[in-house]
This record gives C-alpha cells, structure tokens and sequence, in this order.
C-alpha cells in the first residue's frame, strides 16, 4: 500500500475519532447511530497508523506532500 494521507489529515481523524467516541461515552449520541460513529471512529484510527485511505485511492487522492 502506497502512503495517501498527510500529516495534518491523519492528525485531524485523530482528533474526530476522539470527539466521536466522547460523544458516545457521554451518552450524547446513542443507539445505532453512536454505535455507528463509534466504528467510524475506529477506522479513522486505523487508517490514520497505516497512511493509507482506501476510499482515497479510485478518485487519486493523495494528501501527502510532494517529494522533489
């Protein structure tokens, strides 16, 4: 798997994944739709420790900075 996520955007998954779970634990959000934020916010997790976004790839996103 070729690298497709840049810094600022793995830092910011991060950051949504945290916010997502709190919300859940908090009991703000609840129901299929806490439990489906809740995955959510696990993919952000693991696809932010890889670099890699799968749903990045069929449009050629890449976030990454250009190498010279």
């Amino acid at each position: 798997m070729k690298k497709n996520m840049g810094s600022f955007d793995r830092i910011l998954r991060v950051i949504v994944a945290i916010v997502l779970t709190t919300l859940y634990l908090m009991n703000v959000v609840t129901g299929t739709v806490g439990l489906v934020l809740v995955v959510l916010s696990v993919v952000f997790v693991l696809t932010s420790l890889v670099s890699f976004c799968p749903l990045y790839m069929p449009f050629g996103i890449s976030t990454c900075k250009k190498e010279n």
